[in-house]
């Protein structure tokens, strides 16, 4: 069976500005912000998050503001994503923990791509 294109880890809440379900990060900044995770499971988030900013390119539709005009999504290319979905597990481990829903979804057609790079596509 061959593998789909794409991955989205994604929690079963919507996204003010997407109005799309909330990705992994965050939903679990969700949880640091309304203090349910505990101190060290603040820092792991803190910490997993971190490894995502220095090694992830952080696509131009977010902007200054984390403003994403256009309401895009990112996927994961699953061609590449195996570093990617071994530093997310922490994440995952955290929603397991607290018992927090999510998905992870597969598909060739996540919408159309306005934003890629190596790692990923972004899509609205």
């Amino acid at each position: 069976m061959r593998t789909p294109k794409y991955l989205r880890i994604q929690g079963r809440e919507t996204a003010y500005r997407t109005q799309k379900p909330v990705g992994i990060f965050v939903l679990n900044w969700r949880r640091v912000r309304d203090g349910v995770y505990s101190e060290a499971d603040q820092a792991l988030y803190w910490e997993t998050r971190q490894w995502f900013v220095e090694h992830l390119p952080e696509p131009p539709f977010y902007g200054t503001d984390n403003d994403n005009p256009e309401g895009a999504v990112t996927w994961f290319k699953t061609e590449r994503c195996g570093e990617m979905l071994e530093r997310i597990q922490p994440l995952l481990g955290l929603l397991d923990r607290y018992e927090i829903p999510y998905d992870v979804v597969l598909t060739d057609s996540p919408g159309k791509i306005v934003y890629e790079d190596q790692w990923q596509v972004g899509t609205v």
